[in-house]
């Protein structure tokens, strides 16, 4: 019986070493990819969303339609985030695609869907003005790639009470979408307040056009609520505030309720409160219901609107850049702050808190 065992177990052993039981000689380099989510819907007028990919090896693309769009086409092994995006959908059907992800023999396809085009946008603008970018925040939970947020303390600018964070605080959202709707929420938590101050195509912007955003106002004593545009790349070292140039689209705060301001700064203009620089208009629902801010922007003159009202003309002199420097780029900021020079002037109403101010669409059209 002992002489059965011994050989019994030397036929395993055996068997073991035959069947790969050492690992030695296997090869484990598999070509591996994976993303989430792998489908993603697009609205019918334009919109982004994110993917994270995380592939073994550096990894590439094929995509099936002109139409999709993917800001990193390639990267290396690990974990990327790509941003895959749609302009208008210019037809009446629903568009569907794919994104297939390589490393080695590995695939993975992502499958995009945009919605039909609705007939509500008309991609050409107003006055000639073509339809250049856009976001409708209909697609995802948060912002794409498009955005950046502040990051900044309170006291940061304006001795405001805010802090600007990165999308969250502790799992606690100061910008998400929801309902078709950018929600910059603005709270007390742990002693602070916290808020969002965000950024569109911050290291490019747009030289010249039409910018518009509808928009619904948050209400308390203490908000000040702002849709605007600085100068994209500025050396604040060798241009500074107000030199550089500033453009208020909207601002409204919070002690002197639906009443909208439009502004601009420089040199020249600063906060003097003339009606050269700065206009307001009462809108008796701005803070109940959404309403379009907009901004028409050429080499001799700027225009601001708020639903199609002309609340402020400003015109180019001539006499150079420090009555006007709007001669470069400016990027979009959409932000909610919380007291300051000029939100706190007369006070503010922490019962007030938390507030949102919510954003229906932006978009940015320039001449053809």
């Amino acid at each position: 019986m002992k002489k059965l065992f011994l050989i019994s177990g030397i036929l395993l052993a055996f068997t073991l070493i035959a069947c790969g039981g050492g690992s030695d000689n296997g090869n484990t380099n598999v070509d591996e990819i994976t993303c989430s989510p792998d489908s993603i819907t697009i609205d019918g007028t334009g919109g982004s969303a994110s993917v994270t990919v995380n592939a073994s090896h550096e990894w590439g693309t094929i995509i099936s339609d002109s139409w999709i769009k993917i800001d990193k086409a390639s990267a290396g092994s690990g974990q990327s985030t790509v941003t895959i995006s749609a302009d208008v959908n210019p037809t009446t059907q629903v568009r569907k695609g794919t994104i297939t992800l390589m490393a080695g023999a590995a695939r993975k396809v992502i499958k995009v869907t945009q919605k039909e085009g609705s007939s509500n946008l008309d991609p050409t603008g107003p006055d000639g003005y073509k339809l250049v970018w856009h976001d409708e925040f209909n697609t995802g939970t948060t912002l794409g790639g498009d955005w950046t947020h502040e990051v900044q303390s309170s006291g940061w600018v304006n001795n405001e009470l805010q802090n600007y964070v990165n999308g969250e605080i502790d799992g606690k959202r100061v910008t998400e979408l929801k309902d078709g709707k950018l929600q910059i929420h603005c709270f007390n938590y742990n002693g602070k307040i916290y808020s969002g101050r965000v950024y569109a195509n911050v290291g490019t912007g747009w030289k010249y056009g039409y910018f518009e955003a509808s928009i619904k106002l948050p209400k308390g004593k203490g908000t000040w609520p702002a849709f605007w545009m600085m100068p994209a790349n500025n050396n604040y070292s060798t241009n500074p505030w107000p030199g550089c140039g500033e453009l208020d689209i909207l601002e409204e705060v919070g002690y002197n309720p639906n009443v909208i301001y439009s502004t601009i700064h420089c040199n020249k203009y600063n906060n003097g409160g003339s009606a050269i620089e700065s206009g307001n208009k009462k809108v008796d629902t701005a803070e109940s219901d959404f309403h379009v801010y907009a901004m028409k922007w050429t080499s001799s003159e700027l225009t601001f609107y708020v639903d199609g009202a002309t609340i402020l003309t400003y015109q180019n002199d001539g006499s150079g850049v420090n009555a006007w420097p709007f001669n470069n780029p400016f990027y979009v900021i959409l932000n909610l702050a919380f007291g300051g020079n000029w939100g706190g002037a007369q006070g503010v109403d922490y019962s007030a808190l938390p507030i949102t101010m919510e954003v229906d669409y932006v978009r940015v059209f320039q001449q053809q």
